[in-house]
């Protein structure tokens, strides 16, 4: 970075120097073309930024009191169902022979599918210096903790005989057991712990500068808020060194999560893929589930930004820009999705298998609202995302986001349920409808998920500051005081 005057106090990141606080700034000068911002997109009020930012960790109103109380009030009754089948067994559900997977299953292989949110718009865009993503990093990063701490329950809810769980984990014992690697329920408890445990690292670790700025904010000395930031700040004072390692640290987890994400749900197709069931026993099986799990989670983080975005009046800060963006990258995503499918339905077409082609029959006699909803809801993202009035316009990338998730929802229901009720055998075909028990239970996730989102933004900044600063500083020229400043990326 060169300058007419070096601004002091910064901290240096690669080739460009990363001011302590973005309120040193002033009016930006025009902008520069290789960033990816337009001249709109860097006038960000820069006295008001950090109190912008932090306010939804310090204001509350009313509404988020009761809010929390409705979802907890769901998760209640969720708990309260589950303890039901816990004390009278499986048999409370609407599961039986052939049907032993039924929403339970849908709905993990869909918060798994949904946790692949921080990987596209974190790591890779990350990796690719895509300015853009800046403001949007922290929603969609702890999107995907929470998401996988919500699938991580469904293994646990659906297996039976939860007290004798601790036979899934590779612990020896006096009697020489040990679990059994061909199942599935240990794939899936290896694939999501490693997955949890790199996604809350990457999290944290990014949460870090947010962190030290909201504790240096809070006023009062002795507030339970200021110890617990101060706590989990770890002492972070912005110095050189510790930007150098933080940011080697941030590149270095992104690479690894970039390589974890895909194995994940890659296993959780495995689940299906591995059996010897017309319908599942496929090789794209794997292809299929990663990019179906990208297209609800990208949905998801367009859903949450939006919300985010409305919710604490952060316009300034989530631009149309990051919208426009989203739905490129979500109509990219929803054009190779339709792909597989179509593959996977072609080769099954020609081949004529009358196993395979029966349940594809079963699907559309029994289901044909669900197949509509999903490839309807697809057809029609691509439809509308081709235009630039559509992906910026938000109560249209709302609704589509939505349809969008409704109907990978229901993909993965069209998975499970069609393919074990109509098997192989006609002796065995039958119907399935979830119990009470399990359509509480799984609504229950849906407030779980939110609960910990909402509390997630009172404890911790929901925007990445320290991110969306150097997004500024990289982006043209700036005005420190009365001084002009040319900056200059050198990758």
């Amino acid at each position: 970075m060169s300058s007419n005057n070096a601004a002091a106090g910064g901290s240096h990141h690669g080739n460009v120097e990363i001011l302590p606080s973005i309120e040193d700034l002033r009016a930006p000068a025009q902008g520069s073309a290789q960033s990816g911002y337009d001249d709109a997109d860097i006038h960000l009020p820069e006295r008001r930024f950090n109190d912008d930012s932090l306010r939804p960790m310090f204001e509350t109103s009313p509404a988020y009191f009761k809010l929390v109380a409705g979802l907890s009030a769901v998760i209640a009754f969720g708990v309260g169902a589950f303890s039901i089948q816990l004390v009278y067994g499986m048999g409370v559900t609407g599961l039986h022979q052939p049907v032993f997977w039924g929403i339970y299953i849908s709905t993990f292989v869909f918060w798994v599918g949904v946790s692949h949110s921080g990987t596209i718009v974190s790591s890779i865009l990350r990796l690719s210096h895509a300015n853009w993503r800046r403001p949007i990093l922290r929603g969609a990063e702890a999107m995907t903790a929470f998401s996988l701490m919500v699938a991580g329950l469904f293994p646990l809810i659906h297996v039976g005989r939860q007290w004798r769980v601790y036979y899934m984990f590779p612990l020896p014992n006096q009697r020489g057991l040990w679990p059994n690697f061909v199942s599935p329920l240990m794939w899936d408890m290896m694939a999501i712990s490693v997955y949890l445990t790199s996604a809350l690292t990457f999290l944290y670790i990014g949460l870090l500068p947010d962190i030290a700025v909201a504790r240096d904010r809070t006023t009062a000395s002795g507030s339970w808020k200021r110890r617990y930031l101060r706590v989990m700040a770890l002492g972070w004072r912005g110095s050189n060194r510790e930007w150098a390692v933080y940011n080697r640290a941030s590149t270095y987890i992104a690479v690894i999560i970039l390589l974890i994400a895909p194995s994940v749900h890659t296993i959780v197709s495995w689940d299906f893929a591995m059996t010897m069931t017309p319908g599942w026993h496929t090789t794209i099986f794997g292809p299929y589930f990663v990019v179906g799990a990208i297209y609800s989670g990208v949905a998801g983080v367009v859903m949450l930004m939006i919300l985010i975005r409305k919710i604490f009046n952060l316009g300034h800060i989530i631009r149309d820009l990051h919208f426009d963006c989203l739905g490129q990258l979500l109509l990219v995503i929803a054009i190779i999705w339709s792909y597989f499918y179509f593959c996977e339905f072609n080769v099954t077409w020609f081949s004529h298998k009358p196993e395979e082609m029966a349940v594809w029959d079963w699907q559309a006699e029994r289901f044909p609202h669900m197949l509509w909803i999903m490839l309807g809801g697809s057809a029609l993202a691509i439809a509308l995302l081709g235009f630039r009035k559509i992906r910026t316009n938000l109560t249209a990338m709302l609704a589509i986001s939505i349809l969008i998730n409704i109907g990978m929802y229901c993909e993965r229901y069209l998975i499970v349920v069609p393919t074990l009720s109509h098997r192989d055998n006609p002796f065995k075909w039958t119907d399935y409808a979830p119990s009470f028990v399990e359509l509480s239970v799984v609504a229950g996730s849906f407030c779980y998920f939110a609960l910990l989102y909402a509390v997630f933004i009172k404890l911790f900044p929901i925007i990445t500051m320290a991110d969306v600063k150097e997004g500024v500083v990289i982006s043209g020229d700036m005005r420190f005081g009365r001084h002009a400043v040319r900056v200059q990326v050198k990758e």
